[in-house]
């Protein structure tokens, strides 16, 4: 049964955006797949299915592959942006003279701008305001695209000011194996979603580095409390880092195998430097620039994130993983 909207542009055919195109094919009349890459969209177009970002899946037949922004946009009811957070910015910008009041915009990218800091669904208002206001709802939770593009079930969470259309969203993309939760705190759902792959990067190198159980569930606790405090003095709301947005993704980006950031800090723990490990990732990890964001975010609001710092020592400072690991130990002793 197809949806209202009949139509809808995903914009960016990484992993993530590949598979929701799958997931969401039995809900759309017609779904145009946008990416960059006009040899990537040719490959598509002739194999129905993505090598570079997620090989073994056969895109439906109403999944068409497109490389021209104007195409992707046409007759278009729903955007849903899936680009690296890198990209957004210059995106929304080149969709700009194709769009219009009547579409509704769903982010789903997991990150923060650089210098700006802003959220993605604050770049895409920022940018799509020249024109007019924007409807705008975020996408987030614990998803591994491989997982949902297989058909698993998975849950998230759908989340705008704008209730009507996070309900309307909610309707539109729910389906026998994506169930979706509406909430009205987009601050706390894209704090989360960026800053648990900073985390993740941490939970890599406890990994890397043999340390235990222990270490992780206490650095995901300890995570959980510094997004959360993050969020917080942002505008956001506690509850919501508790649930999908939050803990959910949190722990699986922490723990699963699929994880590209918990990936970067493994590699990170065996000795490797981060311009190598970057340069060897077909996907992006964004946990990188989120965490030099995230810096930024804790001197603008006086939040003190010590994970999050002690990566950013690590990254951008070249710090020794253990040191930084042995420093977070060593702390003042506080009350939890």
């Amino acid at each position: 049964m197809f949806s209202g909207s009949n139509k809808i542009a995903i914009i960016g055919a990484g992993s993530w955006g590949t598979a929701l195109a799958i997931v969401l094919s039995p809900r759309f009349e017609r779904i145009r797949l946008w990416a960059h890459e006009q040899d990537l969209v040719q490959r598509m177009a002739a194999t129905r299915i993505n090598e570079v970002f997620l090989p073994g899946f056969q895109l439906p037949l109403n999944v068409e592959p497109v490389s021209d922004l104007k195409d992707a946009l046409a007759d278009a009811g729903i955007i849903l942006g899936v680009m690296p957070s890198r990209f957004a910015r210059p995106l929304y910008r080149a969709m700009l003279p194709d769009l219009h009041a009547g579409i509704r915009f769903v982010s789903a990218t997991k990150g923060l701008e650089t210098g700006s800091l802003l959220r993605m669904s604050e770049v895409a208002r920022e940018v799509i305001g020249e024109k007019f206001e924007p409807r705008i709802a975020v996408l987030s939770g614990p998803t591994f695209a491989r997982e949902v593009a297989r058909g698993e079930p998975t849950a998230l969470v759908i989340s705008s000011a704008d209730q009507e259309l996070a309900a309307s969203i909610q309707r539109e993309f729910s389906g026998p194996t994506f169930r979706l939760y509406t909430n009205d705190d987009p601050v706390g759902v894209e704090i989360g979603a960026a800053l648990k792959n900073t985390i993740a990067i941490g939970a890599g190198i406890c990994q890397g580095l043999g340390l235990g159980s222990n270490s992780i569930a206490a650095l995901i606790a300890r995570g959980l409390v510094e997004i959360t405090r993050l969020a917080v003095a942002m505008g956001g709301q506690a509850p919501t880092l508790a649930g999908l947005a939050g803990l959910g993704d949190l722990v699986l980006t922490c723990t699963g195998d699929l994880s590209r950031n918990r990936a970067v800090g493994i590699e990170l723990a065996k000795g490797r430097r981060l311009p190598e490990i970057v340069s060897s990732m077909t996907m992006i990890a964004e946990g990188v620039e989120t965490t030099y964001a995230a810096v930024d975010l804790a001197g603008k609001f006086g939040v003190d994130l010590p994970i999050t710092q002690q990566m950013d020592s690590i990254l951008r400072g070249g710090r020794s993983p253990r040191e930084a690991i042995r420093e977070l130990m060593e702390r003042n002793l506080k009350t939890e």
